[in-house]
């Protein structure tokens, strides 16, 4: 999609999520980008901001809390008077909008919610659709299919709809763990992003605190096995042909990768990562293998392990709609590869509008 008339990108931000902040984050990079001189010529945005309650604000508004003339905790519970309007979106003007850009990470947007929603209102949407969004989302059955394919992953136990408050599903828990796997072990909800919910447990009393940390956000639970690794990621774009970026290695202070250090410490990010060329090779294929076996397109990060001992690849997750911050590793590999945020954007929008 190049010159002719301007085209209206609807951004989608905020949500009832426990990623709130990020989101808000992401779309203040990409609104900046879009607005930028290169692409002003050729977009427009109108903004859509998603409160905590879930109450969804006029454009206006939604600008205001992007450039900072809102502060997004200021908004309150919107009080409907008249309880005969029940439609959530009675009074926001979306019919003019061209392509949808949903940036809400977590749940009820990364989790192909939005996605569903979006799909009656006959635009297209920059991303994938719902079935690549809910199994990027959830954990276990990303891990399931990616196990029938024998992709490499870490050794790993899944624990459903436990109730952790019966002492004997409490013991049946830990004894399995301790049974099937090796300290330490990470303990995660199936349904979060952003490391949030997720504990790193270095010996049997810490389990149980892990396991409700993790029930908080999900009653489904995975378990994964730690290892020595080194964390390798790289960034998917497009559609009937998936391309790959350059592969990036963040290194961290803090034990784990956890939300802190993704996002409020100064990691050491390095791209393209110092591997092997064989080793990166590998690495693109698995990415290109495991989106397509979750029908994951439009955009997406693929995370890995490296082990340091072995220098065996093994897959970790794809998310949907990975981070747009400045502390992002989506648009670094992105740079990296060729395609500033400026550029990158615009492709993502070029690409959902040759679907």
């Amino acid at each position: 999609m190049k010159g002719g008339q301007k085209k209206c990108i609807g951004l989608i931000f905020g949500g009832n999520s426990n990623e709130h902040e990020v989101s808000i984050s992401s779309a203040k990079t990409v609104f900046q980008a879009l607005n930028s001189e290169i692409n002003k010529e050729r977009f427009t945005v109108k903004n859509f901001y998603i409160n905590k309650y879930g109450d969804w604000l006029d454009s206006d508004s939604s600008e205001k809390i992007l450039i900072g003339e809102i502060e997004n905790n200021k908004t309150k519970k919107q009080e409907i008077l008249n309880q005969e309007k029940i439609n959530f979106l009675d009074g926001i003007k979306f019919q003019n909008v061209d392509v949808w850009f949903p940036l809400l990470h977590g749940f009820n947007g990364e989790d192909g919610s939005i996605h569903g929603l979006l799909r009656y209102t006959k635009k297209p949407l920059v991303g994938c659709g719902i079935i690549g969004s809910a199994l990027g989302m959830d954990k276990i059955l990303m891990k399931t299919i990616f196990s029938n394919l024998k992709l490499p992953q870490v050794n790993y136990l899944v624990f459903q709809n436990e109730d952790l408050k019966d002492k004997e599903v409490k013991n049946k828990i830990i004894n399995e763990i301790l049974k099937k796997l090796k300290f330490p072990v990470f303990v995660k909800p199936s349904n979060s992003g952003s490391s949030l919910g997720i504990s790193k447990v270095k010996n049997e009393s810490e389990i149980l605190q892990a396991l409700e940390k993790a029930r908080d956000i999900d009653t489904r639970i995975l378990i994964e096995e730690g290892l020595e690794v080194r964390e390798i990621e790289c960034g998917i774009i497009g559609n009937s042909k998936l391309l790959t970026s350059e592969i990036g290695e963040v290194k961290y202070e803090s034990d784990w990768y956890d939300y802190d250090s993704k996002y409020h410490s100064d990691n050491k990010i390095t791209i393209p990562a110092e591997i092997d060329s064989k080793i990166s090779k590998e690495i693109k294929e698995i990415a290109i293998q495991s989106c397509r076996a979750l029908n994951i397109f439009g955009f997406a990060r693929v995370d890995f392990f490296l082990e340091k001992s072995s220098n065996k690849i093994l897959l970790n997750e794809i998310n949907t709609i990975p981070g747009f911050t400045k502390n992002s590793m989506f648009p670094m590999l992105w740079k990296a590869s060729g395609l500033n945020i400026e550029q990158l954007v615009a492709k993502l929008v070029d690409m959902s509008l040759d679907l």
